[in-house]
């Protein structure tokens, strides 16, 4: 759903600890909803593992940070739902008022590219299209939904402005990209 992906897309540069409370103090959970959230939303600015997340979260626990209840399953074991202790949104408002640092991007396409001369020109322009692809699906993905969100009633929508902001970050960001790479592409076509 439009809404869900929104809502986590503002958390780009953080420690995971940092993700899952943002999403905790959103709307408690248990572990695979973390995931599911993840995947449908931070996913597009921060990637965890399922393992990662179960790991962290009892680290959390462990530091007092989140609390949980546990429901009984009869095919599975219990599931323990997640929330923020006091302490938790306390460490949150922390993480949230201090400054972050920019990240710097380690990205091997820019490797192979400066490092061009020493492959053939037809490896690269193989290896900018594979990404070119990538970068239009993922754009194509941001703006359907956008779509939904400009769809949603004026009064849904300011609800929402803040993750929208993030949203046009990452659209801004894809389409950046694809205009770089129609660069490279007739430069390499030189």
């Amino acid at each position: 759903m439009v809404i869900l992906a929104l809502t986590f897309a503002a958390v780009v540069f953080m420690s995971l600890k940092h993700a899952i409370l943002i999403l905790l103090e959103s709307q408690p959970g248990s572990g695979y909803d973390l995931v599911k959230r993840f995947n449908s939303g931070l996913g597009w600015f921060w990637n965890a593992k399922h393992q990662q997340v179960y790991q962290e979260l009892k680290k959390l626990s462990e530091a007092g940070w989140l609390s949980f209840e546990e429901q009984a399953q009869d095919s599975r074991p219990d599931k323990k739902n997640y929330r923020l202790t006091p302490a938790g949104h306390a460490e949150l408002q922390r993480w949230l008022a201090d400054p972050v640092q920019p990240v710097r991007t380690n990205d091997a396409l820019l490797v192979k590219l400066y490092g061009g001369n020493h492959t053939s020109l037809d490896n690269l322009r193989e290896e900018l299209q594979r990404h070119r692809q990538l970068h239009a699906k993922a754009l194509d993905s941001l703006l359907e939904i956008e779509r939904s969100y400009l769809a949603l009633p004026a009064e849904q929508r300011g609800a929402w402005r803040l993750p929208y902001l993030t949203l046009r970050r990452g659209i801004l960001g894809e389409q950046a990209w694809l205009a770089w790479a129609e660069e490279v592409q007739q430069a390499l076509a030189e």
